[in-house]
Parts: C-alpha cells; structure tokens; sequence
C-alpha cells in the first residue's frame, strides 16, 4: 500500500523542524484552499466550523477564500473578529447561552443557531434581532466515535425533531422568526448519514413555512485519515441537498440558500505535527518510541482512540518494518498515539526509530492545536504556515514563564 502523501515536501518539513523546534505544527495554505474551492463549486455558502483550528492566521485565510464563518463561544466570536470577519459574516451556534454568550450577542448584531428551546426566551429578551436558525436533532446520529455523535437521543446537541412545532411557537412568543433550518447529524460520518439528514431536513423544513430562508447541511465530512481510505465523493451529497432545496423552494415557493458548515474537511490534512524521538525502550516483549508530543499536543487518539499515520521523515521508503508503540512524554500511561478506541496498544510498522529521529504524525491540522491543554506543565507547540514558496511563522512557542502569567499568588 502507497504511504499517505504530505502536504508539505518532507525534505522541508525536516528544515522546518531545525529552525523551529519541536513539536511543530505545520500547515498547507494550498490544502486548505484546493478543500475550499471544491466545496464552493457545490454548495452556497461555505460556513468554516473553527473550532477545528481556530488560529488567526488560518481563519484569515478561510475568509480570503470567501468563506463565512461559525463561532460556538464568545471566545470564538471574538476570534472571527481578529481574524477580520464581520458580524454579519459570523454565525453563533450553541445549544446554550452561557453569561459571556449572552453579553457578546448584545454588543453585536449576528445570526444565532439555536439548539435549545429556553435559548428562545434568552435570546428574544436580548432585542438584538429577530431573525433566528434552529438546530435540529433529526433523531439519529452517525460519526467516527461515540463521543462526535451529535445526533439522537444520545446527544446533548439540537432541538429534538418531535419538538420543532413548540419551538416555533415560542419563537414566535418571544417576538422571533425562524429564518434558518440546521442538521448535523456527527463528525466524520459516512455518506448514508449524511443523505438521511438531508432527507430529514426535507421532512422537517416545510413545518417553518415561508419564513424560512437558508437550510444547513451541517457539516461533519469525514477525511481518510488510513493510507488506501477512499475520499469522500462529494457530489452524491451536494446532489441529494440540492435536490432537497428545489423540492423544498418548488413548496414554499420560494429561494432557499444552502450552506454547508467543515471544519475537519478544510484543514486536517493540510497540517502535520512534527515531533523528535528522545528515547526508546523495550518493556518485555512490546518496543517504545518515546517523543517529544504528546496529547497535549493532539488528544485525539487518546479521546477516540483515533487513528493518525505516522511516518519517519528522512529514512529511505524501503527500511525494513519493526512494530513499534509511539508514547508521548507525559506522567500519563494514556499518553500513546497507537491505540484503539479501547485504550489497547497498537504497535506501529515503522522503520526502526532511535534518538533524535524526527517523526511526523499525518492530519493534524484539525482537532489538534485547538484543543491542546498545558498539562504537565507543557507550553504550546509553535505553529507554521506554508504558502507556497514562503513560510511564516504563526503561533511562537509559547514560552515556559507564560504558564503562571495569568495566576496570583
């Protein structure tokens, strides 16, 4: 089986890593942009999910490319807005209104998503605006783990389908109108799901009547993260929504605008996390690799057992092949970037690795640095934008007295 291609030359990635250090998060401006363009050319409007990877840089990027984007906290609105988005560019999506949300929303005149009824009263109390979406939970769920299931009685996230019709009648109550119609139904998750929330969409849409203005395919596209995965055929699912807008625009007899709201899909494999072996041992009949990033840098595999390749930069392609367990350098035992979604050990086929040995761990560009944490005492990782020819740093590593800056003794 072919290896999983790079998004960036590995001889550059390992010049990269000598100037900057590890571990080093290094992304793809092209990626990104080929990813975008493909869903442009499909759907109306391309809403980026930054939580994904939230940094300035690439979010700037996004927007040159004529994306819209989607903010989950006040934090994130706040973001969207140093990055050089509008607040008629963003989208607040949540299924509660924390104090901070509520505040945020005063200042400024945006779009929400609604996943909960009692956000109804909060937000018409507000007076900001009263144009609302609603998120739906069609009933079912599909994604790559348990734990990015947003669908079904098994998820904390939408307005339960059975309930759309007290959902209008409160907005309406508190002086709102439903304009937007939102299903997601999970990240990562096959294409049969996908369509059936479309199908969803269609059977729920025309209870919100004329009012409604936009329909939300949500997002949650998967990406082959194993070499030889086929990628998603994106035309089946922008066939099957669009179908459902023309149906749904022929009853209501009017334009509906269709969105589509990636995250994972724009930006995972354009970046890579670049980290040095430090050590190696060998524990009864099991190898370790011991490197310098750990899930404090990527928690993924440790959340959901999911799965990243791995490949050696520098070795010759045809080394010979040694199982080997790669752990992070965290007190954790759970630090491991090979195991399953049950914590169990999976060794790795790589060539054999020794100190100083640079590894890289493929599709890190999402679900990574957003969600890195200083556990252990762990400053953050730097970041690098690849554009081209050009390079840029875009996240300095964070420095060690920065960890108890914020704190009072």
């Amino acid at each position: 089986m072919s290896p999983k291609p790079l998004p960036v030359a590995e001889e550059r990635l390992i010049a990269l890593a000598r100037e900057h250090g590890t571990p080093l998060f290094v992304y793809d401006a092209g990626t990104i942009r080929a990813r975008i363009a493909e869903l442009r050319a499909l759907f109306d409007v391309v809403r980026y999910a930054q939580k994904a990877n939230s940094n300035l840089a690439l979010l700037a990027l996004v927007r040159a490319e004529g994306c819209a984007i989607d903010a989950v906290s006040a934090g994130e609105v706040e973001r969207a807005l140093a990055a050089g988005f509008t607040a008629g560019e963003i989208v607040f999506t949540s299924d509660v209104f924390d104090r901070a949300a509520l505040e945020c929303l005063a200042r400024r005149r945006m779009r929400v998503n609604l996943g909960s009824l009692d956000m109804l009263e909060q937000y018409g109390a507000l007076g900001v605006g009263r144009e609302v979406t609603l998120r739906v939970n069609p009933g079912f769920g599909a994604g790559h783990s348990s734990g990015v299931t947003t669908g079904g009685e098994h998820s904390k996230h939408g307005i339960w389908h059975a309930e759309l019709d007290s959902a209008l009648s409160r907005a309406r109550a508190a002086g709102l109108e439903v304009t937007g119609l939102h299903v997601h139904i999970g990240s990562g998750a096959r294409i049969e799901g996908l369509i059936a929330a479309a199908r969803s969409m269609h059977a729920l849409a025309p209870r919100v009547g004329r009012s409604l203005a936009l329909i939300s395919a949500g997002g949650g596209l998967p990406i082959p993260y194993r070499p030889g995965e086929p990628r998603l055929d994106l035309a089946p699912l922008a066939d099957a929504w669009r179908a459902v807008q023309r149906e749904l625009e022929h009853e209501l007899d009017k334009k509906l605008a269709l969105e589509i709201e990636p995250g994972r899909y724009l930006v995972a494999e354009a970046g890579v996390l670049v980290t040095e072996v430090r050590a190696t041992k060998r524990q009864g009949a099991l190898d370790y690799v011991l490197v310098d990033a750990g899930f404090h840098n990527l928690p993924r595999p440790l959340l959901y057992g999911a799965y990243h390749e791995i490949s050696v930069l520098g070795r010759a392609s045809a080394a010979p092949l040694f199982p080997q367990v790669v752990a992070g350098p965290l007190c954790e035992s759970a630090d491991v970037f090979t195991q399953d979604a049950n914590g169990r050990l999976e060794p790795r086929a790589l060539p054999r690795l020794a100190p100083d040995d640079l590894v890289c761990l493929h599709d890190a560009g999402a679900y990574a640095s957003s969600m890195a944490s200083n556990y252990n005492g762990q400053p953050f990782a730097a970041e690098v934008l690849v554009n081209g020819a050009s390079t840029r740093v875009i996240r300095r590593r964070q420095e060690l007295a920065e960890l108890w800056r914020d704190e009072l003794r």
